[in-house]
């Protein structure tokens, strides 16, 4: 049951998941006195199907909720990504990273806006919005076992994830397939500890089009998972799946990739093998109607090329709260509020294309191999690796005509 009232009928501002986008924007409103009600359709501490790692946005997302040192006194440290190539060939790129189980990161992010003071209701299943007789959002309808319950707000934020349902019943959806898919497991693994020390990323013929990876985790543990993005192609508004088995790919992985074969030997599995969809590079739903925004995975907060979406999902949250706190700041009209949220999407939409550029390495993992092989010769390469994990460096001009030329410069 849940730790609010469920006959809380009205708020300043609604927050529809709990996940990285819905906690960061909820602490960041309920910090500034907002009133708000932070609704996730399960308990607090629930899983989520991801890579788990937090490269430098998420740390610097995670800094501007002040919960950087919380992070990181659970999770696990990593000063590496290590890219491996089809022939064997490896690179490590430093970065500042991190690996910490979604369980515990959502429930911190989550019990800190319950502690900057925002509401709390859950379980319970967004349903549908509430509209005003001119069409503009004016609440939602969430239901909480067989009961439901109408909650009204000033503005709502669905912030639900890559699972089309919730877009779909607030007329938000343009694309109900994913960009992109993957499968994950956790190994607990004493053995390994130390001998997979890197944020380890794979590309070979075996996970071909996608890649692999292994993350060491807290406590002995070890996230390995496979993903494979571009798994969907629009056809009429639908999209057609490609012929994929992630589980005949992530075995092929296991196979091909002798680290993950000796922790899958040496080890134990911590639950079940689990799938989930990606959206990816900002696309796929609108952003905005009269008293909705869409944001974190749900709007496409997602890169395509690494998967990686932890730190601009949050940031999207941010970007949320921002302009709902500039509207209510500024007195500003709810097209006006809108607007201010859209261009900051619309600001990171460079980003997410650039890293769509460098996706193909994944269709073609011989590029892989390329980049490590002159990497590994280059100071001035690595740097601009280390650059794209630091986001100071533009990713598709290492995938690109032009970049390649200069491969062989450096």
């Amino acid at each position: 049951m849940s730790e609010a009232a469920a006959g809380a009928l009205s708020c300043e501002v609604l927050i529809i998941g709990a996940g990285p986008a819905g906690s960061a924007a909820a602490q960041l409103l309920a910090r500034a006195g907002v009133d708000v009600l932070l609704v996730d359709q399960q308990l607090l501490g629930r899983d989520k199907i991801c890579g788990d790692g937090l490269i430098p946005d998420a740390h610097a997302a995670l800094r501007r909720l002040n919960l950087l040192d919380s992070v990181m006194a659970r999770a696990q440290f990593v000063s590496h990504v290590g890219c491996i190539g089809p022939s064997g060939g490896r690179i490590d790129v430093p970065g500042h990273l991190a690996v910490l189980p979604r369980r515990e990161l959502d429930q911190l992010l989550a019990q800190s806006a319950i502690d900057a003071g925002a509401r709390w209701l859950a379980p319970a299943r967004f349903e549908r919005t509430v509209e005003n007789e001119r069409g503009e959002v004016v609440g939602a309808v969430l239901k909480q076992g067989d009961a439901l319950t109408e909650v009204r707000a000033r503005w709502v934020l669905l912030a639900t994830g890559a699972v089309p349902k919730a877009l779909t019943a607030a007329g938000m959806c343009e694309r109900h397939t994913p960009s992109g898919v993957a499968m994950r497991g956790y190994i607990r693994a004493p053995s390994m500890v130390g001998r997979i020390s890197a944020m380890e990323v794979v590309w070979n013929r075996a996970v071909r089009p996608g890649y692999g990876w292994v993350f060491p985790a807290p406590g002995g543990c070890f996230n390995i998972g496979v993903g494979v993005t571009d798994s969907h192609k629009a056809v009429g508004g639908k999209g057609a799946k490609q012929e994929l088995n992630l589980r005949a790919i992530f075995d092929a992985f296991c196979a091909s990739y002798e680290p993950a074969a000796q922790l899958v030997r040496e080890g134990e599995w911590v639950g079940e093998l689990k799938g989930a969809p990606l959206r990816c590079t900002l696309e796929g739903a609108r952003w905005s109607r009269p008293g909705l925004l869409v944001t974190g995975e749900a709007a496409g907060s997602t890169y395509s090329f690494t998967g990686e979406g932890i730190g601009k999902a949050m940031e999207t949250g941010m970007l949320a709260a921002d302009a709902v706190l500039a509207g209510r700041r500024e007195h500003l009209a709810d097209a006006e509020v809108r607007a201010r949220y859209e261009a900051g999407l619309l600001a990171l939409k460079p980003k997410f294309q650039l890293y769509a550029r460098a996706n193909r390495v994944n269709a073609f993992p011989w590029l892989a191999d390329l980049l490590i092989w002159r990497a590994r010769k280059s100071p001035r390469l690595l740097a601009r690796m280390s650059g794209v994990l630091n986001e100071t460096s533009n990713p598709g001009n290492l995938i690109s005509v032009k970049g390649f030329s200069r491969l062989f410069l450096e």
